[in-house]
């Protein structure tokens, strides 16, 4: 038997200094708010030497808010049976480990997880992810779920929502800051900084923009920003609801192209100001971007930004979420790439304890392998391959995100096809198949000699039903689809 492997074969594995034993988890349903606890610190922002005495110790005085639901048409059909944080990408890790693992690389241990929609994997993962003693006394990551109560029957209409009605468990510890986080992106960035610029400024919010990237897909506002870093206003985009921008300006009311910069929706907010903005000044506005920024400009706080030029992928669609993972199976570790190999800020996520990758008589060029893996007499090129996906012999696939399983692959596991059908194709890549530039979904069965290679060339496609659709000209799999043997998409 002999072994070909390219050397620049990566396989994904937990950095060398990963800690086991994570912040410990609990799942919390908001009750009723209770009257605000009196803070010692309160003034503290007010006093320069108090304030750089904290700069450090944002171990104890910020805690994070990660929401871990984006928008769930953006990446359909990923977002089918999960949240967008929940996605896999890179083959060992979640979308929201990227934001967590930020937090701890950051020293901020209380880290606080607002979920809603398709939340059950996500839940479940941060459940066992980040569970243990690890953070400190006082460390952990608490998953918020929404919830319906007596005095709100609904669901949260949005982060400002969300954030009102959690603060029955948010204000359980009296922390000078929260840190807003979507849950949803890849970058790395050191928060610290972030919060020091904040306290430096004596600001009531501090607004992350992103200091090089064009505002041609602005999901998250373009704020206009003076010499001095001060926001001074949020620009409305076409066709925002206008309820949701009244307090703001409108798209074409730019003064100069070198003041404006798109928001990454990521905020510092001052303890009491955000509670006084959800609960006092705007207690029926449901969006933060859209309502609760714009309001808080229009009375006048003091708002700063803080620039970011490094690498940030806001997932706005199935081709970003392509090329983030095609990226990652680059070498490159620029402001133009993510890298997953960083010692300093290592990547954190769950612990499997799956069996080596096994590679028989295969060949493999420029690719990302996850753990527990059986890869026999195929090639593989500019792929990443998810944790126990079985490629059969003959296979070819090329440019393409196979996601995985949850399960060990068997020999032959029975199955329901799209038709209703019973499947004897067992989970995982067939004998024979070609698969080029497609997203096949977890736990897809692809059967032998497929071939999924965009024969057509087709742009869009909704074929649901057979159990793909095309986007951009990226076949997906849907997740648990069947695909014959001898099909040709």
């Amino acid at each position: 038997m002999s072994l070909h492997v390219s050397s620049h074969l990566n396989i994904v594995q937990l950095p060398h200094n990963y800690n086991y034993a994570k912040p410990a988890l609990k799942l919390t349903v908001p009750a009723a708010r209770p009257p605000p606890p009196s803070l010692a610190v309160k003034n503290v922002q007010q006093n320069p030497e108090h304030a750089a005495a904290l700069i450090c110790n944002v171990q104890q005085s910020v805690a994070a808010i990660v929401f871990g639901d984006g928008s769930p048409s953006r990446l359909y059909p990923l977002t089918k049976r999960r949240s967008e944080g929940a996605i896999p990408i890179a083959g060992n890790y979640r979308l929201i480990d990227a934001v967590v693992s930020n937090c701890i690389n950051s020293n901020i241990s209380k880290i606080y997880a607002l979920t809603q929609f398709n939340s059950t994997s996500l839940n479940s993962h941060l459940s066992r992810a980040y569970s243990g003693a690890s953070l400190g006394k006082e460390g952990f990551v608490e998953v918020i779920a929404a919830c319906q109560t007596p005095e709100a029957m609904g669901w949260f209409k949005g982060p400002a929502d969300a954030i009102r009605r959690s603060l029955s468990v948010l204000e359980e510890y009296p922390v000078l800051e929260f840190l807003i986080l979507p849950g949803h992106h890849l970058y790395k960035m050191n928060y610290q900084k972030l919060v020091e610029a904040h306290r430096n400024n004596s600001a009531d919010i501090t607004i992350a923009v992103h200091g090089s990237r064009r505002y041609d897909n602005p999901g998250f506002g373009i704020f206009t920003v003076n010499s001095k870093n001060q926001v001074t206003g949020f620009l409305r985009e076409p066709g925002m609801n206008p309820e949701s921008a009244q307090h703001s300006a409108t798209f074409t009311d730019i003064p100069t192209p070198y003041n404006i910069y798109p928001g990454m929706g990521i905020y510092v907010i001052n303890r009491d100001v955000m509670i006084n903005l959800v609960t006092e000044h705007f207690p029926t506005a449901n969006d933060l971007t859209g309502e609760i920024m714009p309001g808080a400009i229009s009375l006048g706080m003091k708002i700063h930004a803080y620039k970011f030029e490094g690498y940030w992928e806001d997932m706005t669609s199935i081709e970003a979420f392509y090329h983030a993972n095609m990226e990652s199976t680059k070498n490159a570790s620029t402001a133009a790439h993510n890298s997953f190999y960083d010692r300093d800020n290592p990547l954190y996520t769950l612990p499997r304890h799956l069996p080596p990758t096994l590679i028989t008589d295969a060949v493999i060029v420029d690719s990302v392998v996850g753990d527990g893996c059986v890869l026999s007499r195929c090639k593989i090129k500019g792929t990443v391959v998810g944790m126990r996906t079985r490629v059969g012999e003959g296979a070819t696939i090329e440019d393409s995100i196979i996601m995985g399983s949850d399960t060990y692959p068997g020999s032959i596991v029975q199955g329901v096809n799209a038709n209703h059908g019973v499947s004897n194709i067992p989970i995982g890549i067939g004998e024979g198949a070609v698969i080029k530039k497609a997203i096949v979904d977890k736990n897809a069965r692809i059967g032998k000699n497929v071939l999924i290679i965009n024969k057509d060339n087709v742009q869009e496609g909704d074929k649901e039903a057979n159990g793909y659709v095309i986007r951009k000209g990226i076949i997906i799999i849907i997740e648990r689809a069947i695909i014959s043997d001898g099909t040709i998409l």
